[in-house]
């Protein structure tokens, strides 16, 4: 049996663990807000935009990846987004993220999609020689942007209403 398979429901406890797992690894215990609530909504709600595949040994889920489809307008076509790719400690060496990253792969090549994409942490040097070994390579040119708090609050704020008396005057 493949020990990949498409998340269910009842994996959502598990995969959140995993989730708070990864996040202390990347040494950010405390950022997790994620519920199970918000998690099982995500990819299992009415339009899930959100989908996860697990890692799974003897009833044990292991690892998991959680990816969603982005588009790319100059190759005309969608590609999948890696959020997050975590297997445990103990569960390393196995195999499992690499089968993680080939499922991912197989259903990218599948549907058309041009690419596969994800972020990794500079000092993650395990993950990166990984990623290289697999023949992923960085977008040296390319740096990750983020709005957030009140940075995200301030640019999407609602535009201050301009009467017609304040409205621009074009000539």
């Amino acid at each position: 049996m493949d020990p990949i398979r498409r998340a269910r429901p009842d994996d959502v406890p598990a995969v959140l663990q995993l989730v708070r797992d990864l996040a202390a690894y990347e040494r950010e215990p405390d950022a997790v807000r994620l519920t199970e609530f918000g998690l099982h909504a995500a990819l299992f709600g009415e339009e899930p935009a959100v989908f996860a595949h697990v890692a799974e040994a003897d009833g044990e889920i292991l690892g998991f990846a959680l990816w969603f489809r982005n588009f790319s307008t100059w190759e005309g076509v969608h590609g999948i987004y890696l959020e997050d790719l975590y297997v445990r400690p103990e569960a390393r060496g196995r195999g499992y993220g690499k089968a993680l990253l080939q499922t991912l792969a197989r259903h990218a090549v599948a549907q058309g999609y041009a690419r596969m994409e994800w972020s990794v942490l500079d000092w993650n040097a395990p993950s990166i020689e990984f990623y290289r070994s697999l023949g992923a390579r960085p977008q040296e040119e390319w740096s990750v942007f983020r709005l957030t708090g009140e940075a995200l609050a301030e640019v999407g704020a609602p535009a201050a209403v301009t009467t017609a008396a304040e409205a621009p005057v074009s000539r």
